[in-house]
């Protein structure tokens, strides 16, 4: 019985030191600007979710593709049913890792460079980009901005309404995240 206790009380105090590695955000803000001749197109969504594990600095995110919402309804109508094809391709996915070595149990702000693979339109993608990452307590924020290019996730846009999208569409995140209790 004695040993059983032992055991129990080991599993819980490693659970709880796993826990407190590994970080979740529900409302990921993301948004896209695309910069075109005839007319700028910006949505914004805060339904994406994400996780960061800062041990093994693995990093996760996952966003609705319908949840964009844009200025004119016929925008959205036109991103989801003829460019991003959002009822075959419901998720827009990114699976990376942190390359810095900063240990992030510490407040601070720290640059960070993240490589991972981004899907897409159904197209998987690899991408190393830059942003920030700022630790204070028990949360964590991270801000970046990147782009992408339309084109490598076989997005087509119609050459009658080319000068409308931009070939290259600028990404921004924010996300707030709380430290994962169990």
């Amino acid at each position: 019985m004695k040993y059983l206790l032992f055991f129990v009380g080991a599993c819980l105090l490693a659970s709880q030191a796993l826990a407190q590695d590994i970080y979740s955000c529900r409302k990921v803000h993301l948004s896209f600007f695309s910069e075109a001749p005839l007319e700028n197109i910006e949505a914004k969504t805060d339904q994406g979710v994400s996780a960061i594990n800062i041990k093994t600095k693995v990093v996760y995110f996952k966003v609705p593709v319908t949840s964009f919402r844009f200025k004119k309804k016929l925008m959205e109508e036109h991103f989801n049913d003829n460019y991003l094809e959002s009822e075959k391709y419901p998720f827009a996915e990114f699976k990376g890792n942190i390359q810095d070595a900063a240990d992030f149990r510490n407040d601070g702000t720290y640059p960070v460079t993240v490589t991972g693979t981004l899907n897409i339109h159904g197209v998987d993608k690899n991408y190393t980009e830059k942003g920030t990452l700022v630790v204070k307590g028990n949360t964590l924020n991270v801000n970046a901005t990147f782009n992408v290019r339309v084109a490598d996730h076989r997005i087509k846009i119609p050459s009658l309404v080319v000068k409308n999208v931009a070939e290259v569409v600028a990404i921004t995140v924010q996300a707030a995240y709380e430290i994962v209790n169990k």
